[in-house]
């Protein structure tokens, strides 16, 4: 008996309906990943060895005499010639007694993730000091009003699981007014988890104030800290930087939750070589954990351990390489072997435009990161010209990669429901396709992702419809947002507050 066809609904309301979130999200972030392994298990202990091997006997230069007392008090060698060695048992304590898993907060409890494990979330950070202007389409110096700019759109980004200020606002010359400025960014246009960076230790205490004002009072921030820090402690090759030990002891004191940065450049400041790349480079990264372990063991930290590759013949970076993809894949192997968890940078396409060239590096480097595992990816979102840019059309576009990226991740359900025996018989016997079947209508809406950006028409209705590109249509959706996304996270009281505490250069977002 042929399977009856199933009653399907009208245009408008299937296009209503798509047009909602679905019941089921086919492709949320958080996916797991760890099937990517570039490195076997011998390599794994190869490299590790090596890193222990250059802890233990080259050891640390230029450490500052706070963190040389504390490192020496728990066990680590002074060699006599300027340098700290960290003995294999210290860093082998370290690494047992570092936080595994912790929460990144959200000033929204429903937008709080859990960092560890095999979980992968895209995220932002970088440094952009050029933005591409969404009206001219070329790069300009950021500003404040980009930053706010593009806080507030993200913050519609489903894919964008926390916020790192993805641009330095170039027109606030004053270290102190940058870093409260772009604190206040943060908190008043998003409720996601949120990061930056502190330029200098004493910068922490007022900022916390701020945050503590968004918090709802004294001590609220530091008992639910929704701000991490990004610091950079270590200075390749193998020393330490003395602001940025301030600065993390600063933030070990406010309780804020810190990405310990480790960014060699290969052929630069650590081995050309891929594998004396990794060597280094976690060693170096190991070097910060005992740093957090010697101020406080079990400090929340994210391993952030990110290879960086330049041209070796030019010198110029190049965040878009097959080399780049590799070695933060290899990186985040190499952090989830050590139970850490792990932080990774990719996306940071050296295209200029939001064209082929941007489509293909971003998307290489995204899936590599992902499928090997990274906890936390950063640069995923918005990033062009080699971090030294970053687009609002290129946020919306991430965002849309990212999905497609999830449900990579996600993989295949094998079950006897969707082995679908009974449908397949159905549909031979009857119709001889599966086009009205229950089981497509209910695989429809729970296993695929439908993009809004990609264009899927046949030539003609693209043509029809003005033969625009994912660039120009990007750039609407961008504008949409901008225009109509203007969050009050801040209460009147809270925002008169922070104005009363701090010199607030943007009186409109």
């Amino acid at each position: 008996m042929a399977a009856q066809p199933v009653r399907r609904e009208g245009r408008e309301a299937r296009l209503a309906k798509r047009a909602r979130k679905p019941l089921f999200d086919p492709c949320p972030p958080g996916q797991p990943g760890g099937r990517y392994k570039p490195l076997t298990d011998g390599d794994l202990r190869r490299i590790y060895t090596t890193a222990q091997d250059l802890l233990a006997n080259l050891g640390m230069g230029e450490v500052p005499a706070r963190l040389r007392a504390d490192l020496l008090a728990a066990g680590a060698k002074d060699n006599g010639a300027g340098r700290i060695l960290l003995p294999r048992a210290l860093v082998e304590e370290a690494i047992d007694k570092a936080a595994k898993r912790f929460v990144l907060h959200g000033r929204d409890k429903d937008r709080s993730i859990e960092v560890g494990g095999d979980r992968v979330y895209f995220g932002t950070g970088g440094a952009a000091v050029q933005t591409l202007d969404i009206d001219s389409g070329l790069y300009r110096p950021s500003t404040l009003q980009d930053l706010h700019d593009f806080t507030r759109l993200q913050d519609t980004l489903a894919n964008v699981s926390w916020f790192t200020r993805c641009c330095v606002a170039t027109d606030v010359p004053d270290n102190f007014d940058l870093d409260v400025n772009t604190a206040y960014a943060l908190v008043r246009n998003t409720t996601k988890p949120v990061a930056t960076s502190f330029t200098l230790a004493s910068h922490v205490a007022p900022i916390v104030h701020l945050l503590d004002i968004a918090a709802g009072g004294p001590g609220q921030f530091s008992e639910r800290p929704f701000l991490k820090a990004h610091i950079s402690p270590v200075i390749s090759p193998m020393r330490f930087g003395e602001d940025a030990v301030d600065v993390v002891y600063e933030c070990i004191r406010h309780n804020i939750p810190m990405s310990c940065i480790t960014a060699a450049q290969a052929g630069a400041t650590a081995p050309a070589t891929l594998a004396g790349f990794l060597a280094q480079s976690l060693a170096e990264t190991l070097a910060s954990l005992v740093m957090v372990h010697v101020i406080r063991p079990g400090f929340p930290m994210v391993f952030s351990n990110w290879p960086l590759v330049i041209d070796l013949r030019s010198g110029a970076f190049c965040g878009g390489s097959g080399e780049t993809a590799v070695l933060n894949a290899a990186s985040a192997q190499l952090s989830n072997w050590l139970g850490l968890p792990s932080g990774v940078a990719c996306s940071m396409t050296d295209a200029k435009a939001i064209d082929a060239q941007y489509g293909v590096e971003k998307g290489l480097t995204s899936m590599a990161a992902a499928l090997a595992g990274g906890n936390l990816i950063y640069e995923s979102s918005g990033m062009t010209a080699s971090l030294l840019g970053a687009s609002f059309e290129g946020f919306v576009i991430d965002d849309e990669m990212h999905s497609h990226i999830y449900r990579a991740l996600r993989g295949i359900e094998v079950t006897e429901e969707n082995l679908g025996y009974d449908a397949i018989v159905a549909a031979v016997l009857g119709e001889g396709h599966f086009l009205g079947g229950q089981q497509t209508f209910d695989a429809m809406e729970r296993d695929y992702f439908y993009p809004a950006l990609a264009d899927r028409d046949a030539p003609r209705t693209w043509e029809a419809g003005g033969a625009t590109d994912i660039w120009s249509r990007a750039r609407t959706r961008a504008r949409e947002i901008l225009e109509t996304h203007h969050p009050a996270y801040l209460s009147k009281a809270q925002d008169a507050a922070i104005r009363d505490a701090f010199s607030i250069l943007q009186a409109d977002a």
